[in-house]
């Protein structure tokens, strides 16, 4: 039986009365409180979530920049340093191997977060297409990361305001840190990329100044109300960017692994893509549940769904017949055996400024 990995923060979960769960190889908090009320107070106020599970390359050098170029699916040009990009791994196929978030922290050096359950074959893809003058390290046991989110989280963190996808090292009460602006609940928030023998100090800094601990329960719900994608998921190596609603991250007048396939697909228009959608029938949509047409037909299934504890009802996205990923389009949702209707909306499903969704 393998062995679970657990963070810097183990202890600290433990103490605090966390439900500790084994997720991507790791220990990991789901809930402390409950995944509703942490879930509301992020959007409400501050949450502080331990994502020190995620993974850290560093990649340094003359040929830095070019090598990354050639492997992810953004355009490195579009930033400099100081800022951040979302972007993709993707295959031969166009398959999303991974979704991550590269830092260019000088011209010839550059960070990159990963997803934790792909820390380890993300960075053999990468070794394996490495080319002199571009060194690439895995610096993931180095640090820790914590993601405070929320309307207040700046204000209780007593940080000036910094334009989303940039980054600057900083402290938060003494304790040094890279305060990043970035996050996955689709609030105000920063990300604190730490020393991982400081994680303690700066998590206990944050706790003190009002920030909630949240486990990865409301962490899952709070991406899906705003149709965040999760790897595994709503995206992987046989699905590629353009089906998922991923097309904005993908530099197609450049070339990287899989842009060929990539410019194809976009040509021809996929033949499905990914829908959000709302229940309108009682029932919670879950992973792997088939979605059926106005005709009783199977036309797709739920790659991720749960209640939103905003809307007050199940959410979910799913691949589709690209036909009936317009909003408006009416779906079935087969539940344990009952067919429940629900309704394709917009993405993302929720936000402050249409709080009802659609």
């Amino acid at each position: 039986m393998q062995t679970l990995l657990r963070t810097p923060l183990f202890d600290r979960h433990v103490a605090l009365g966390a439900r500790m769960v084994p997720f991507a190889g790791w220990e990991m908090p789901v809930q402390y409180e409950g995944v509703i009320p942490e879930h509301l107070f992020v959007r409400n106020d501050c949450g502080v979530f331990d994502v020190s599970h995620m993974g850290e390359f560093e990649v340094e050098g003359p040929q830095a920049r070019g090598f990354l170029q050639s492997v992810l699916s953004n355009d490195l040009d579009r930033i400099g340093p100081g800022q951040a990009q979302y972007t993709l791994l993707t295959n031969e196929q166009g398959g999303i191997l991974d979704d991550l978030i590269v830092y260019e922290r000088e011209p010839e050096r550059f960070l990159l977060i990963v997803n934790a359950s792909n820390r380890e074959p993300d960075f053999a893809w990468l070794r394996e297409r490495e080319v002199t003058g571009a060194d690439l390290r895995d610096v993931s046991d180095d640090y820790a990361l914590l993601a405070v989110q929320g309307p207040r989280s700046l204000e209780r963190l007593g940080l000036p305001e910094a334009a989303a996808f940039t980054f600057a090292d900083g402290e938060i009460d003494g304790v040094a840190c890279t305060v990043n602006r970035t996050g996955y609940t689709g609030e105000l928030g920063v990300e604190l990329l730490v020393p991982a023998d400081a994680a303690g100090e700066l998590w206990d800094r944050v706790v003190d100044r009002g920030a909630v601990p949240c486990g990865l329960g409301a962490r899952d719900t709070l991406r899906l109300e705003v149709c965040y994608p999760l790897h595994g998921n709503d995206i992987g190596p046989e699905t590629d960017a353009i089906s998922a609603g991923l097309g904005w991250v993908c530099a197609l007048d450049k070339d990287f692994t899989g842009v060929a396939e990539l410019r194809r697909v976009k040509d021809e228009s996929p033949a499905r893509r990914l829908a959000a959608f709302v229940m309108d029938d009682p029932g919670i949509p879950r992973q792997g549940m088939a979605i059926l047409d106005s005709g009783g037909e199977a036309v797709g299934e739920v790659t991720s769904g749960s209640h939103s504890p905003m809307l007050e009802r199940g959410i979910g996205m799913g691949y589709v017949n690209a036909g009936l990923a317009q909003p408006g389009t009416e779906l079935t949702i087969d539940i344990r055996g009952r067919q429940r209707r629900a309704t394709v909306v917009k993405k993302p499903i929720y936000s402050r400024e249409e709080p009802n969704g659609g």
